[in-house]
């Protein structure tokens, strides 16, 4: 008596062989079916790897556009999360002409050019300003390509007292 299963023909009228083949067959695909799934596995626990980015900007009055004879200076250190998209700063600066009045980045510009607020600052911008903003994907290409600055304005100068190009670092 023959039996046609899914893989072959076998022989029923020796019930030894037919066991033998079965526990061969399983024997064979046990290993294959736990490499797939151990394989699975490892893809679907492996985790992203995040990329932090980071960029800096020197502010100064004279990178502002039109330059300004400020004696100000300060500092910008920023941090991409690739995996948040999510943008960290800090910004410290000291001898503006008075209290800072308002503080973001512009964009996109290249240095010598101006260009409107992206990012506003929210709450304090005395020194240091700290802040975060998620971006969105064409704010984290031109910021990317260097087309991004950010400034401080004063009373004194209500257009920007000091400026820096933010790059990576």
């Amino acid at each position: 008596m023959e039996y046609a299963g899914a893989h072959d023909v076998i022989d029923l009228s020796h019930p030894r062989t037919f066991l033998e083949d079965y526990i061969m067959q399983m024997d064979f695909f046990r290993p294959v079916v736990a490499a797939l799934a151990l394989g699975a596995l490892m893809l679907a626990t492996t985790p992203v790897m995040a990329e932090a980015i980071s960029y800096k900007a020197d502010l100064k009055g004279a990178t502002e556009v039109p330059p300004n004879d400020s004696q100000g200076t300060g500092n910008l250190d920023a941090v991409y999360d690739t995996a948040s998209k999510k943008m960290t700063y800090t910004v410290t600066y000291t001898g503006l002409t008075g209290p800072a009045t308002a503080a973001h980045f512009h964009g996109p510009a290249v240095a010598g050019a101006n260009a409107p607020p992206i990012v506003p600052v929210t709450g304090s911008v005395a020194s240091p300003i700290k802040g975060e903003a998620t971006l969105t994907e064409a704010q984290l290409a031109d910021l990317q390509a260097g087309r991004w600055y950010f400034n401080i304005h004063t009373a004194a100068h209500k257009e920007g007292e000091i400026r820096g190009q933010v790059l990576k670092k």
